[in-house]
């Protein structure tokens, strides 16, 4: 787990310097009806770390809790298009510090504690998976944003 925080760590601190040279007017523009603005792309990666780290810390102490993160829904209620980039922004690197502080802290026999993150039965994992499975999809995400090369996630 003390590796996947470094990555994160290294993640956090290599693309916010990207993400802030971005121009507001650009993020703000839908690439289609139906399609999140890059905003709100961004304030879906803030909305998918507070589900993380509410699964990190409470299947720690709770035996295969339903933790569910309905995404859509979350963006819409927080109407990220009516905020600033840079706060969004400044928002999902603390969010993200304090992820990698709970992935540090975190005792190693809790790495394979599962959660659930879905009705079906086989969404549950591990926190170590689920820990790697975020920084592939935040990665997708900001590639995404940046006009980077794609990063595959399903």
């Amino acid at each position: 787990m003390k590796d996947l925080s470094k990555q994160l760590n290294a993640l956090i601190d290599d693309y916010s310097r990207q993400l802030n040279a971005l121009q507001d007017d650009a993020v703000y523009h839908s690439p289609k009806p139906g399609k999140w603005s890059g905003v709100e792309e961004m304030g879906h990666l803030v909305d998918s770390a507070h589900s993380n780290i509410r699964r990190f810390v409470v299947s720690q102490y709770e035996e295969l809790p339903l933790i569910v993160y309905r995404q859509d829904e979350w963006v819409k209620i927080s109407d990220y298009q009516q905020w600033s980039f840079q706060d969004i922004v400044q928002l999902w690197r603390m969010m993200n510090i304090q992820m990698c502080n709970i992935w540090n802290a975190m005792p190693e026999q809790s790495y394979n504690r599962l959660c659930r993150t879905g009705a079906d039965v086989s969404d549950q994992h591990t926190l170590i998976w689920l820990a790697a499975d975020y920084i592939k999809h935040v990665k997708h995400h900001l590639h995404h944003l940046l006009n980077l090369a794609p990063v595959n996630y399903p």
